[in-house]
């Protein structure tokens, strides 16, 4: 079997391509097994070679075509291998950090961290509306008004906003005000969302699911990129085990791995990959080392009051310490970070 992707396109000329295709294919005596999402994706049984997949790929309106066993990469290697969101830049030889508090509070403090960050070397700006949370009696997040506050900051502030979307019914409202839609690691394996959030247009942080091989990973990527996201980064954020010393093992043998097998930019998350405060400098290190295009890190004013993952949250000052470490790491790499030219504010 195998699936061919059809390009948006006027009603009367998906009809009259389906019907072309239609022809070809029973020629062939392949048979149409299925059709969905408005008739543009077709599954499609039969015998097929190299040459003729190839042909099919050239077609008129035709945006892809890919047998059911393709490697997970087939959409994938065709999104670009390095993305730009404000003066962030992530792979080629670029890195950026995102950084932000776990969960949006309010605007007096998300305003204070977010002009630090800027001042520190931070060009994106994290920190989630909507919260996936293991207990029901956890803080979930201040939902669209969380929202509001992140574009009001960001307008302050100039940095570009990286926030969560958790739900499918969320989507609209969170593609309003972010410029970078990210896919926690519960989410991972959420085909719906992951085939919807290409959609919205942005570019799209998916994160690694805590018990992921790289293959399910990528197949997860190559759901968003069938969406039409026009730019993916991977998200490396530790993998569930069994020591309870660490929240999590961070897997950065996963950055050169996800980097050859994909050639996407590479993010790392040491906050949640280790659940430990006084661990992420030293992985943002050893992160730099390994070829991350990125880091995401969770910073708070006052961590100990922090209304989410306080454990795992930097302080300011000790974020303002390790940003000028990790560049000279990446430096003797042959690489550079990048940080915003002209702050907006100062502090």
């Amino acid at each position: 079997m195998f699936q061919i992707r059809l390009k948006q396109q006027a009603a009367t000329d998906l009809a009259a391509l389906r019907a072309r295709l239609q022809v070809w294919a029973e020629e062939r005596g392949w048979t149409t097994v299925g059709s969905k999402e408005n008739n543009q994706l077709l599954y499609m049984q039969g015998v097929t070679s190299a040459d003729e997949l190839q042909m099919l790929n050239s077609w008129d309106g035709v945006e892809i075509v890919v047998p059911e066993n393709a490697p997970a990469t087939a959409a994938v290697e065709q999104l670009p291998k390095s993305v730009q969101v404000g003066s962030a830049s992530f792979g080629e030889g670029a890195a950026s950090f995102i950084a932000g508090p776990c969960s949006v509070e309010n605007y007096d403090s998300l305003l204070e961290i977010a002009q630090h960050l800027v001042a520190a070397g931070a060009t994106a700006l994290r920190a989630g509306a909507f919260k996936p949370r293991t207990s029901p009696y956890s803080f979930q997040g201040l939902g669209v008004p969380g929202l509001e506050i992140l574009s009001a900051v960001s307008k302050e502030t100039g940095l570009p906003i990286v926030t969560e979307v958790l739900d499918l019914r969320d989507l609209e409202d969170v593609a309003q005000h972010a410029d970078v839609l990210q896919v926690g690691s519960r989410n991972m394996a959420n085909s719906p969302l992951l085939k919807e959030i290409g959609s919205a247009g942005l570019p799209v942080l998916l994160k690694r699911g805590m018990s992921a091989t790289l293959d399910e990973f990528l197949f997860a990527a190559e759901y968003v990129a069938l969406g039409n996201a026009p730019s993916v980064m991977l998200c490396e954020r530790g993998l569930r085990h069994f020591d309870p010393s660490v929240r999590n093992v961070l897997d950065l043998s996963a950055v050169p791995a996800l980097k050859q097998l994909s050639g996407l930019p590479v993010i790392v998350d040491p906050s949640h990959g280790t659940g430990r405060a006084d661990l992420v400098p030293d992985m943002l290190l050893a992160a730099a080392a390994a070829g991350a295009d990125g880091f995401l890190v969770e910073v708070h004013s006052n961590p100990s009051a922090a209304w989410s993952d306080a454990d795992q949250a930097l302080p300011l000052s000790s974020f303002c310490d390790i940003v000028p470490r990790v560049a000279k790491v990446l430096t003797a790499c042959d690489r550079e970070l990048r940080v915003v030219q002209s702050p907006r504010t100062k502090v």
